[in-house]
């Protein structure tokens, strides 16, 4: 318990350390001189209360609906082969959902099997593996899934002006249009049972972009879209549609997309080779270059749980620091402002 009270304290610090930084930071370097001294604070007040309370939520105050064993809570979770997926296949389980994990690959079927878990393969490439994956997943439960957390997704780090546009369409097939494909299966389910839950994860970068990371960025943001979109479409039905935001979480994520980088990107006859070797190489390649703020998957796990347990649940988590910050500034500063800070952060 202490432990777990100096953690929550330490994170706390960070936050507060990192309001400081950067309000500093937009008054000093951007240059955009004082913010409305009672707007900003109040505002800032209250983001970094929100941080605090939904970054270590008290169990208690979570309000639980799940049935009883018989009629046990069904969920497909996609990308459960390492990092966020994994984690919350695994607290899942533990907590009584029949869990459902997909994964591309033989090998993290098994891999998954050996972690007690149901592995299903799904690629979102491929629409007859998304199509046999739900037929399966309904077989076992009598027609019926309570939930769907969409996860799995992938970037292409580098300059715009060197994505092939195929490389482009390869991305958004994956982190868009499988998303609504398997979305889509599923709604009538849902429907037809009369509630529901479909979950986004979404990423700091869907309400915000940074360089060298464009096809992330635009797909992110087109998850945000067809998100908001749902959620309005799907008013009355019983269908909850929620987007969870992770800002860096320690995962293989970055680590993954090394590959995709090697296959499209052609640096060296770049005209930007220089800042490919001087930034974006180092930061992509050396796993020391993490994030401060960095949190571990359980996070995200933590609010995939009350988005999903919470009789009325958000329609946006916020996880990590730089999240709930960005998401402040976004709200007060002016776009030439937020500019001239996204330069400085990307």
């Amino acid at each position: 318990m202490i432990a777990q009270s100096e953690q929550c304290f330490s994170h706390r610090q960070d936050f507060n350390f990192a309001a400081k930084s950067i309000l500093q930071l937009n008054a000093e370097t951007i240059g955009c001189g004082t913010v409305n001294s009672t707007i900003s604070t109040c505002a800032l007040r209250k983001t970094i209360n929100i941080a605090n309370s939904e970054s270590f939520p008290d169990s208690e105050s979570t309000k639980i609906y799940m049935e009883s064993k018989k009629d046990k809570k069904s969920i497909l979770i996609s990308g459960c082969s390492s990092g966020i997926g994994f984690s919350a296949a695994k607290a899942l389980s533990l907590r009584g959902w029949e869990v459902f994990a997909g994964c591309r690959k033989e090998k993290d079927i098994e891999f998954l099997q050996t972690n007690g878990l149901t592995p299903v393969r799904l690629d979102y490439n491929d629409q007859a593996s998304l199509k046999d994956a739900l037929s399966m997943i309904l077989e076992k439960t009598n027609g019926r899934l309570d939930a769907l957390f969409n996860n799995g997704a992938y970037s292409i780090p580098g300059a715009l002006e060197d994505m092939p546009t195929d490389a482009m369409r390869d991305i958004f097939e994956t982190n868009v249009f499988g998303w609504h494909s398997l979305t889509r299966s599923v709604i009538p389910v849902m429907r037809q049972q009369g509630h529901g839950r479909i979950i986004q994860c979404s990423s700091i970068l869907g309400i915000l972009a940074l360089s060298y990371r464009g096809p992330y960025n635009a797909t992110k943001w087109a998850v945000e879209g067809l998100s908001d979109t749902l959620r309005l479409e799907l008013e009355g039905s019983g269908i909850y549609v929620i987007s969870i935001r992770p800002g860096p979480i320690s995962t293989k994520f970055r680590e993954n997309s090394i590959p995709h980088f090697e296959k499209w990107i052609d640096r060296n006859s770049s005209y930007l080779k220089n800042v490919y070797e001087e930034r974006l190489v180092p930061r992509l390649y050396d796993p020391d270059k993490a994030s401060i703020f960095q949190l571990e998957a359980e996070a995200v796990t933590k609010k995939v749980i009350q988005a999903l347990e919470a009789r009325r649940p958000s329609m946006v988590y916020s996880v990590t620091l730089p999240t709930h910050f960005m998401g402040f500034l976004i709200r007060i500063l002016p776009k030439f402002f937020l500019h001239r800070l996204l330069l400085l952060m990307s």
